[in-house]
């Protein structure tokens, strides 16, 4: 909407004040300055204003009797802030804090109060307005942005959002859950900083399918701190400090039948414990690196439960047993001198290059189990004995020194 000039029909603006000074000392309605307007408190193109009081306001003229661009820059000279309103206080267009400087102008004009677009024109004469600057993770100290990093101490479970960026939060309970809203929500390079200083062990979990460092969830033990990132489809830990008062995590999974694959994360859980009513036998594949497990197998049914890095020896597990096993980054050994829970040894087939019960200065020397129902010794890397159940087959020349009896010969 416009206003044309009852003497040439031309579009005209209110008649130009370029600038005018204000002290409030009550909440002041502007007119245009137009044809027909008595009133002195006109409204000028550029207005510096001070205010005894942040409860007085400047209210706007009509926006219907101007034209769309129309427009104001209001500096704050003050040191209290000031509430721009439009006509008649019916709603607030910007508050300036002192200092501070907005341009506002019309955009639309169908009515008293219109629709306003508001510029932050800056501070003072020419400093950047950093307060409408700053967004999450920054903070407005004079005209400069700076970095900020509040600090938040929770001890219930808490959702992280997009808010929470560069935020810090502290742990205080004992066990619950930091769950990390969805990793596309947050979007590519948020992150927040969290720590456990509670008594107990604090998950942090994605949420909608989303990992963290690979895993559904990780687990802080109290004392443990890290930065967590998202990616904008996943989550990481960096800087991922553990306490070495609590220096093991575990593994609690579920398994059925077949081969289950460990991720980094999921092989970094010293102790591992597996559960689950299995239907068949269980192979559980651990990355190819120097570690030591202790493995609870916790499952039900009589199948077995192999540990291995997809080559070099093995480890077999029956249900109900533990064993620490140790790997070498391709063999995985069994640290038990007999496993917790049964009565017996359980030994790796091996070969006769490399017996499964062997001496250390003289590895291809020991017994082995070469195939189903044998017992098999070697000597040097050489078969030398085979007892199986249709009896003793020794390979090379015997000696006697008591005599050979009973049966025929």
């Amino acid at each position: 909407m416009s206003y044309n000039s009852p003497f040439t029909g031309n579009v005209i603006q209110p008649t130009d004040v370029a600038y005018r000074s204000i002290t409030l000392t009550a909440t002041l309605q502007l007119t245009w300055p137009i044809n027909g307007t008595t009133a002195d408190d006109a409204a000028a193109r550029i207005m510096e204003v001070s205010s005894s009081s942040s409860s007085y306001f400047l209210q706007m003229p009509p926006a219907n009797q101007a034209s769309v661009g129309q427009d104001a820059l209001i500096r704050n000279v003050g040191a209290v802030s000031i509430t721009v309103k439009n006509f008649g206080g019916a709603g607030t267009i910007i508050t300036i804090p002192a200092g501070s400087s907005y341009y506002i102008y019309i955009t639309a004009n169908p009515t008293t109060t219109g629709t306003w677009g508001i510029i932050a024109y800056g501070i003072g004469s020419s400093g950047a307005d950093a307060a409408t600057l700053a967004g999450y993770g920054l903070l407005a100290i004079g005209q400069t942005l700076n970095q900020s990093q509040p600090v938040t101490t929770f001890s219930t479970s808490y959702t992280a959002v997009a808010a929470d960026r560069s935020n810090t939060y502290v742990w205080t309970g004992g066990a619950g859950t930091l769950t990390l809203t969805l990793a596309s929500t947050l979007a590519d390079n948020w992150f927040m900083f969290i720590r456990n200083s509670g008594t107990g062990a604090l998950t942090v979990a994605g949420s909608g399918g989303n990992t963290i460092n690979g895993s559904a969830s990780i687990i802080l033990q109290p004392g443990d701190s890290a930065i967590i990132v998202c990616s904008g489809t996943t989550f990481y830990t960096v800087g991922l400090g553990k306490s070495t008062q609590f220096a093991f995590t575990q593994l609690s999974k579920a398994v059925t039948t077949g081969s289950y694959t460990l991720t980094a994360a999921e092989a970094s859980n010293v102790i591992q414990k597996y559960t689950g009513a299995l239907s068949g036998n269980v192979t559980i594949v651990v990355p190819a690196t120097v570690q030591v497990y202790y493995i609870v197998n916790a499952t039900t049914n009589a199948y077995t439960l192999t540990v291995t890095t997809g080559s070099g020896a093995a480890a077999v597990l029956t249900t109900g047993t533990q064993a620490t096993l140790v790997c070498d980054s391709v063999n995985l050994y069994n640290a038990n001198t007999i496993l917790a829970g049964s009565t017996n040894i359980s030994l790796n087939n091996g070969s006769v290059g490399a017996p499964s019960l062997n001496f250390a200065s003289e590895t291809t020397t020991g017994i082995y189990r070469a195939a189903s129902g044998e017992f098999n010794i070697a000597i040097l890397g050489v078969n030398l004995s085979t007892l199986n159940a249709t009896g003793l087959a020794i390979a090379g020349t015997g000696n006697f020194t008591g005599g050979i009896f009973g049966g025929t010969y």
